[in-house]
């Protein structure tokens, strides 16, 4: 099953990964925060082939993360610029530096930090639920199937370990 076939899935994690599921997109969208707007930019930044960096910026653009405006005329060249869609992610590119520095952590400094807009001041994230503003994390949430989805539903591949569903770490 390729990476696109998940966009249509019932699951919604499914889904995400059908649009953002490879490193090279990922890798695009931290650009694209950075600032990064134009195709060669990307490919100095990232190394990535042509061809590949082609494919992903069409992929982002089809699936309204990005959007194409052109920025020269004589020749026509374009840039890539987030849309509201695409801002959306930025609380998972912050969550998932998070992880990283928490989880796999490098002997050298990160290459960029999330800072506040008002304040330039770094910022040290937190996921809440905005309506009782409880923290959410593996000891306050869990993840179970809706009453809508059958048990049939989401099934990993036999060789998968079983889940880990207890809230102890």
């Amino acid at each position: 099953m390729k990476w696109h076939d998940l966009t249509g899935d019932t699951c919604p994690l499914a889904r995400a990964m059908g649009v953002v599921g490879d490193r090279w997109t990922l890798l695009i969208l931290r650009e694209c925060f950075l600032g990064v707007r134009r195709f060669d930019g990307f490919q100095k930044r990232l190394g990535v082939t042509r061809h590949l960096l082609a494919e992903r910026l069409k992929r982002l653009e089809a699936m309204g993360v990005l959007e194409r405006r052109p920025y020269q005329e004589r020749p026509l060249r374009h840039e890539y610029r987030l849309t509201a869609s695409g801002k959306e992610f930025a609380p998972v590119l912050l969550a998932m530096q998070d992880w990283a520095q928490h989880n796999l952590p490098s002997q050298e400094p990160a290459p960029f930090t999330f800072v506040t807009r008002d304040t330039g001041a770094q910022v040290d994230p937190v996921l809440i639920d905005k309506t009782t503003g409880q923290e959410l994390n593996h000891k306050t949430v869990l993840m179970v199937l809706s009453e809508a989805a059958p048990d049939e539903t989401i099934q990993a591949p036999a060789s998968d370990p079983a889940p880990d569903t207890g809230t102890e770490h």
